[in-house]
C-alpha cells in the first residue's frame, strides 16, 4: 500500500495536476486549479465530456472507426487487423495503442494458444525489440492492445502479438491489476455501444533524496528496451447513436498492485496523461466549444 501512495505523489510531481474530489474539471480551467491536493487525495474523479458521437459505423477492426476521435500524436503511425499504434523507435515500444472494443470483438472463436510473440518487421532493426531482449529479464511482454479484446478474428489476435505491441511489465501487474482493468475494458461493452481504448507507457519523474526530480527507468536485453514507470489507460465510451460520450482515464504504476485495490483508485484527470506523455487525446471532443465536463466520484 504504501509503495501505491509513493506512486501516486510520483504522477502528481510528474504531471502537476491533482485535483480535489469536490472540484469539476473544465478544458478552460486554469494551471493553478490542477496543484491541489494531489491525484488521490480525496474521492476519485471521472471526467465526462456531455458531446455526442457522430453516426459513423465500421467493422471491429476499421481503423477509419479508430480515427473517429482523432490520434493523440501522428508519428510513426501503424495499423493492424486489430489496432491503430504509433511506435517509439527510442524506446522499442509504443507511444499508444488504439483499439475499439464491441460486443462483437471481444467474443468470437480466436484461440490465443495459436498465437506467438513475434518481431515487428516494419520497424528498423536498429530500433525492434526481440523475444531475447525479454528473456531471463523478470519481466512480461505485455500487451497494450490485449489478446482477449480480439476474439472476433484469429488474425486480429495474432496482430496483438507483435512486440510493437508489447513493453515490459511487472508480472504481478501483468496478471492481476492489469489484466483486472483490461477486463474492465470488455466488460464495458455490455453498457456501452462502442469503447475506444488508447494504452500506453509512461515514464514520470520521482522525487530523490537530493530534492530534485529524476526520470529514471531500467532497460533490457541487447536492444535497450525501455521498462515503463506507469502504464495509462483512456476509455471513449460511446451509449449509443446521439447519448453522448464519457471518458475515463486510468495510470497504474508499473510494479505490484494490490488486485482486491478498487480500480477507481487509479482514476485520474486526462490532462494529468496529455502532460506527462506528451500527447493528446480526443481531439474532436475537447475542442468543440461549450463542452461541458462533470467530476462524477468513484461508486
Amino acid at each position: 500500500m504504501s509503495r501505491w501512495w509513493r506512486t501516486a505523489a510520483t504522477l502528481s510531481l510528474g504531471a502537476g495536476l491533482g485535483v480535489s474530489a469536490s472540484r469539476l474539471w473544465t478544458p478552460a480551467s486554469s494551471e493553478e486549479d490542477h496543484q491541489g491536493d494531489g491525484l488521490l487525495g480525496g474521492v476519485p474523479v471521472v471526467p465526462v465530456p456531455r458531446v455526442h458521437a457522430s453516426g459513423m459505423t465500421a467493422g471491429p477492426g476499421s481503423s477509419g472507426a479508430l480515427m473517429k476521435y482523432g490520434f493523440p500524436s501522428l508519428s510513426n503511425v501503424r495499423t493492424r487487423e486489430s489496432y491503430v499504434s504509433s511506435y517509439d523507435p527510442r524506446t522499442r515500444t509504443p507511444s499508444w495503442v488504439i483499439e475499439r472494443l464491441s460486443g462483437a470483438s471481444v467474443s468470437g472463436t480466436a484461440d490465443r494458444k495459436l498465437c506467438d510473440f513475434k518481431e515487428d518487421d516494419s520497424v528498423h532493426v536498429f530500433h525492434r525489440a526481440t523475444n531475447t531482449d525479454y528473456r531471463g529479464s523478470g519481466l512480461d511482454r505485455g500487451h497494450m492492445a490485449a489478446a482477449a479484446n480480439h476474439k472476433w478474428s484469429q488474425k486480429a489476435m495474432e496482430d496483438t502479438f507483435y512486440l510493437s505491441n508489447v513493453a515490459p511489465q511487472n508480472p504481478h501487474l501483468n496478471h492481476n491489476a492489469w489484466n483486472n482493468l483490461e477486463k474492465l475494458c470488455r466488460s464495458l461493452t455490455r453498457s456501452y455501444a462502442n469503447v475506444y481504448v488508447c494504452t500506453g507507457p509512461l515514464y514520470l519523474p520521482r522525487q530523490e533524496a537530493d530534492g530534485k526530480l529524476y526520470v529514471r527507468y531500467q532497460v533490457v536485453g541487447r536492444n535497450h528496451v525501455a521498462v515503463p514507470t506507469h502504464f495509462f489507460k483512456v476509455l471513449i465510451l460511446e451509449r449509443g447513436q446521439g447519448e453522448g460520450v464519457e471518458l475515463r482515464s486510468y495510470v497504474l504504476p508499473n510494479e505490484p498492485v494490490d488486485e482486491k485495490l478498487p480500480l477507481e483508485g487509479f482514476l485520474v484527470p486526462i490532462e494529468s496523461i496529455e502532460r506527462a506523455s506528451g500527447l493528446l487525446f480526443v481531439p474532436n471532443i475537447m475542442k468543440r466549444s461549450g463542452v461541458t465536463v462533470h467530476a462524477i466520484a468513484a461508486k
